[in-house]
């Protein structure tokens, strides 16, 4: 509970996509700056808070489970709260503190920036407060941020999304499309390359249609050629663009961009033409093939990964082994598959033909087989190559055991190295020859080539991440920022188009 010096203590549990992992860390710089420390991952704090996902068929089971396991140990600690926050409260609202009375907030996606408000509000009342707004009342990025990686950032350029995919409930829950402005964006950019950050996602629910909101189609691309301007970022990614918005002049962006790395997560969710229509998948299978047929024109050894979600109502055989079909001809470096179940809420929840389970596991595992043998051919062409990697932490799960470290080419993929001898940190750059290959890693028994001390990997020895404050700063045009003192049963609906 409290530590005894009057500061109270916070826990966030996380659930769903890359979204609401940054929403977290938001909600983490928010309860700082309200005077909150966080506590060890075992400890009872005195506040804790659950950031939900929707998507999941059985969300909602999830989350009140863990909140009646939570019940006796609130009642064991008189003035502990309990807050319950993202795409769930803003699918259920009051129904929560309906079936959970002990629950103290629920906000929603629309209004992070009220919590330590709700949680005051809540104590003095001794009441449940209950707070679910319709639209964004301030831009997430525009709060303070509690980062978890020194070396790596999320910085998020819109929130919401326009499109209208049948197994989706996201635009429902997060709202159309809100896109941030430039200089808002790059100047958040730099405040953390200033803290020794090396690398930033930009993250939305379709960030190629970035600047739909302010009338620039050609936004995304001019924002990864500024990202390019900014010294000391030396890697950039993004997710999850969608087909339909994916042009020419993004590819040209990342082909002639240094820092913009050559990755690309591109949702696939179906090779079958008629499950594309079903999903309102404004693409087919055949220009989706031709976007990755130009990507690799401009980008030869860029790592494609892709979303597919099996089993959506309707599919029959044939429409399975046109997905398996474009799976061969995509030659993925990884795919996310996905065993559809019903997204309450969502148009596909009420459509007929739902495929029965075990015909969903059956055509899964086919095609997980399939991906499998392709990600360990693509890989096996990896092996004696020489590789940069920004070293991380947790990545490799087997690393105490085997004695070795993990990181991320730049391309995206896992590598597992032998660091003996060498002072290496997470946040470090290393250079190493890629030995040996497995479906969803590499390995790199040799010696290191090079090793590079950053200020990332110093700031993670001395045990600190970048903590934000919300950067405000909003220009209508893209450029330079004025100084200024980021489950596997489900597609990845959020973060996945």
């Amino acid at each position: 509970m409290s530590l005894g010096t009057g500061f109270k203590s916070y826990k966030v549990i996380t659930y769903g996509c890359q979204m609401n992992v940054h929403d977290s860390e938001r909600i983490g710089g928010l309860l700082e700056d309200a005077g909150y420390v966080p506590v060890d991952a075992e400890a009872n704090p005195d506040v804790v808070v659950f950031n939900t996902c929707a998507v999941r068929e059985n969300a909602d089971n999830r989350l009140y489970g863990n909140l009646g396991h939570l019940r006796p140990v609130k009642d064991a600690h008189p003035g502990m709260q309990i807050a319950v926050g993202g795409c769930l409260a803003q699918k259920d609202r009051g129904e929560i503190v309906k079936r959970a009375p002990w629950v103290d907030v629920v906000f929603g996606t629309h209004n992070i920036g009220s919590l330590p408000a709700l949680l005051d509000r809540a104590q003095h009342n001794a009441a449940a407060e209950v707070e679910i707004l319709e639209a964004l009342d301030v831009f997430p990025s525009t709060l303070p941020t509690k980062r978890d990686s020194t070396y790596s950032g999320w910085v998020s350029i819109s929130v919401g999304c326009n499109n209208t995919c049948t197994f989706c409930i996201v635009p429902s829950l997060r709202g159309k499309e809100k896109d941030r402005r430039p200089g808002e964006i790059l100047a958040e950019i730099e405040a953390l390359v200033a803290e020794g950050v090396l690398e930033v996602t930009l993250l939305g629910q379709n960030v190629n249609s970035y600047g739909v909101e302010f009338g620039d189609r050609l936004a995304f691309g001019k924002l990864l050629r500024a990202c390019g301007a900014i010294e000391g970022l030396e890697r950039v990614r993004f997710t999850s663009p969608h087909p339909k918005d994916f042009t020419d002049d993004v590819i040209a962006a990342m082909a002639e961009t240094p820092n913009v790395c050559h990755q690309l997560h591109m949702p696939l969710q179906s090779g079958s033409d008629k499950i594309l229509k079903a999903m309102r998948r404004s693409y087919r299978s055949g220009r989706y093939l031709e976007i990755l047929d130009r990507v690799r024109q401009a980008m030869p050894n860029a790592a494609i990964s892709t979303d597919i979600i099996v089993g959506f109502p309707g599919e029959t055989e044939e429409d399975f082994q046109a997905t398996l079909d474009v799976v061969r001809q995509a030659r993925f470096a990884q795919a996310f598959t996905f065993q559809y179940s019903i997204r309450p809420g969502t148009p596909a929840a009420t459509m007929d033909d739902q495929v029965p389970k075990a015909v969903v596991q059956e055509r899964y595992e086919r095609l997980v087989a399939l991906q499998d043998s392709i990600s360990w051919d693509e890989n096996k062409k990896q092996v004696g190559s020489t590789v940069e990697l920004l070293v991380a932490v947790g990545e490799g799960r087997k690393d105490a055991a085997t004695g070795r470290m993990s990181g991320r080419a730049r391309d995206g993929r896992l590598v597992h190295f032998d660091a003996t001898g060498w002072d290496v940190r997470p946040g470090d750059i290393v250079t190493t020859v890629i030995t040996s290959a497995a479906p969803h890693h590499l390995m790199a028994d040799d010696l290191l080539t090079d090793h590079r001390h950053t200020r990332a990997g110093d700031a993670w020895e001395a045990g600190r991440a970048p903590k934000l404050p919300g950067v405000t700063l909003g220009m209508p045009t893209i450029g330079r920022p004025v100084e200024v003192a980021a489950s596997n049963d489900e597609g990845g609906c959020c973060g996945g188009h």
